[in-house]
């Protein structure tokens, strides 16, 4: 436990107050009975609200960054940032336009309209798995035990109710809010941490004369193989729920596009700031016993209070602004998407139905975090199974000559890649290694194009 100065401990208290007046502030806004209001805001996202949400919003894995950054070095950058924003480019160019153009409300509704009632059911599934933030959840739960004394499950468990409890009354535009806040406060941390280690500790001759030759290498001694895995795991851009909700919450198509090329520009500059200090900390904490925790240790060494708790607050920021948003992702696609496709609903029932599936949906992250206590793993996995069975399928429903192909094939197309991907980590799970040294991600990537290419040579 980190024995906070009063003054720390006071500024994450008011950045929590602060936050919850945001969430709460225009809640009443929001049109009571009305679905596309409670969900995507009413489709008036403007471009300075689209950036700040989704940069915050597609970065709340700051501890797992840390360790990354301390065990790897800059390869955090080649790993972690830049086959991201290749990917994002690519939505922006190609899709963006035409997924505001849609006037969909969630990305199962493409695999809906284009396949039936059953491709839809099985996205939206596969959209909640994915967007439960367990990994999210887990960080918080560590802050709670480095700063209160707390057990894991007390601290993920009251962060996971701090982060959703706005989302009751005020839906998207809540957490529109909320993200503008955390926005300035995770680039406020880091902005001010850097400073502070390069006067204690010096500049680059500092890093050069402290750090284990491989981290200034673009591989950081992993295997080629590996990193090119997470370039197929990034992929997962394409069918990043996010990415979709706020496309089509954007004013307009230009919105979209823009909003998408400024975030990259501002996730750069920020894996700058995040990478450079993890740097810091393997140079000046080279026998930190867990590196997950490499952000808060380099903070306690360099920082007087006051500075402390901002960039504490920075921290919390960078994870609450992922919970909140997947929260309500995984609520939507549970209490919206799945609900919707088994029985009729009224736009009132759509949002009584999510803020009930908001409760699942903690429940489930906590759990989950609790299960599996590892950042990167939960990262992986989910996006090795979710991105093969999502990929494909949702991609063709862009295609201006759509395939004709039926409910019953694109289940299977959905379902086979996914449990190959499944099987992989099972195995892995069980034996410790994959089988024939291939990454999960891979078995399933390769069933869906086989799938699609028998498809398409049916048709």
């Amino acid at each position: 436990m980190l024995r906070l100065h009063p003054l720390d401990g006071a500024l994450i208290i008011a950045f929590f107050i602060l936050q919850a007046y945001l969430g709460f502030g225009r809640a009443h806004r929001t049109r009571r009975g009305d679905a596309t209001d409670y969900l995507i805001g009413g489709r008036t996202l403007t471009l300075p609200a689209f950036v700040a949400s989704l940069v915050s919003t597609w970065y709340g894995g700051i501890l797992g960054v840390g360790e990354y950054s301390y065990l790897y070095g800059v390869s955090n950058w080649l790993v972690f940032g830049l086959p991201y924003y290749l990917w994002a480019l690519v939505f922006a160019l190609f899709l963006a336009r035409k997924a505001r153009r849609t006037h969909f409300i969630s990305l199962p509704d493409h695999l809906g309209q284009a396949y039936g009632r059953g491709p839809g059911l099985l996205g939206a599934a596969v959209v909640f798995i994915m967007t439960v933030p367990a990994a999210y959840v887990l960080m918080l739960g560590d802050f709670g035990r480095l700063l209160l004394g707390w057990p894991l499950w007390a601290g993920a468990a009251v962060g996971a109710g701090l982060s959703i409890m706005y989302l009751f009354i005020g839906g998207f535009r809540s957490a529109i809010r909320a993200d503008l806040l955390q926005f300035v406060c995770m680039f406020g941390g880091f902005a001010l941490i850097l400073p502070f280690a390069i006067g204690e500790y010096g500049g680059w001759s500092f890093l050069k004369a402290n750090l284990p030759a491989a981290h200034l290498t673009a591989s950081g001694g992993n295997s080629w193989w590996y990193i090119i895995s997470w370039y197929f795991i990034a992929t997962a851009t394409l069918v990043e729920p996010a990415f979709y909700q706020r496309c089509y919450a954007a004013r307009n198509e230009t919105t979209a596009t823009r909003g998408i090329y400024w975030s990259i520009g501002f996730w750069i500059l920020f894996d700058f700031m995040t990478t450079t200090t993890g740097l810091y900390v393997r140079a000046a904490l080279p026998m930190l016993e867990n590196p997950t925790m490499s952000y808060p240790a380099l903070a306690a060494q360099v920082l007087p209070p006051g500075v402390l708790g901002l960039f504490f607050v920075g921290l919390i920021a960078t994870v609450i602004s992922t919970v909140d948003s997947y929260m309500f992702l995984a609520a939507v696609a549970l209490g919206r998407d799945v609900m919707s496709r088994l029985r009729a609903m009224t736009d009132q029932a759509v949002q009584t139905s999510t803020r009930w599936a908001l409760l699942v949906s903690a429940l489930l992250a906590v759990a989950l975090a609790l299960g599996t206590q590892s950042v990167i793993g939960i990262w992986k996995n989910l996006g090795s199974i979710g991105v093969p069975m999502l990929l494909l399928p949702v991609l063709s429903t862009f295609r201006e000559q759509r395939f004709h192909f039926s409910q019953s094939f694109v289940v299977v197309w959905m379902a086979i890649p996914g449990a190959a991907s499944l099987a992989w980590v099972t195995i892995h799970w069980l034996t410790g290694a994959y089988p024939l040294g291939l990454e999960p991600i891979f078995p399933g990537l390769f069933a869906s194009i086989i799938i699609a290419l028998v498809g398409i040579k049916r048709m």
